[in-house]
């Protein structure tokens, strides 16, 4: 096929052009090509990490249900290292702190609800494992650090735990007129079909209240 000369110019163009800058032109296509099959290679990998989180969760929620312990821990460990990515590893690592603390194995429970306060996205189960929190280190003699993660700010369906535990741990300390006080203010923040009411009606009465 015969080209006129203004066509063969624009050909010895290209080809000097494609010389200079074709390998660049066929990198620049492969690294498009890759990280766009790689993006959605992560987002097959986050939709079945997030598939198989959830179910393990199904399992380990079960397991603490029918008081299979060994199970529950097992369940809740996988999830938060091998799925700590997923929405579900916050809420493996509070289950797995409930199961232990009602178990009384205090030292677990407290790094599995530091773990879910570190983690957590969620800004009511952040505050919840804050209160959990807080418990284990009344429990621990540790009234400083209990009051510094209580005094923290807390939405409204939580103030009521919160001022109730901080009651406790004041009291402990001998501060009887700001345990009152927070008596007061977790009675007024507590639901009131709480069963929590009559008990604190009986510390504030306890206290002259």
């Amino acid at each position: 096929m015969a080209f006129d000369l203004e066509e063969q110019e624009q050909i010895d163009e290209f080809k000097l052009w494609w010389k200079q800058h074709g390998m660049k032109v066929i990198l620049g296509v492969t690294a498009f090509l890759v990280i766009v099959g790689g993006w959605r290679a992560w987002e097959t990998w986050q939709r079945n990490q997030a598939a198989e989180a959830s179910m393990l969760f199904d399992t380990a929620v079960q397991a603490a249900s029918l008081n299979d312990l060994k199970s529950a821990k097992s369940v809740t460990a996988r999830i938060m290292e091998n799925q700590a990515r997923t929405a579900y590893a916050t809420p493996a690592a509070w289950l797995a702190g409930r199961v232990n603390y009602e178990n009384g194995d205090l030292k677990s429970a407290r790094a599995q609800y530091e773990y879910a306060l570190e983690h957590a996205k969620d800004g009511g189960l952040k505050q919840l494992a804050r209160i959990r929190l807080a418990g284990i280190l009344f429990e621990e003699k540790d009234h400083a650090g209990a009051l510094a993660l209580l005094n923290e700010s807390y939405e409204p369906a939580f103030q009521g735990l919160a001022a109730q535990l901080k009651g406790d741990v004041l009291i402990e300390q001998g501060k009887t007129e700001e345990a009152r006080a927070a008596y007061k203010l977790a009675l007024g923040k507590l639901d009131d079909k709480s069963s929590l009411k009559p008990l604190l009606e009986i510390r504030l009465d306890a206290l002259g209240g």
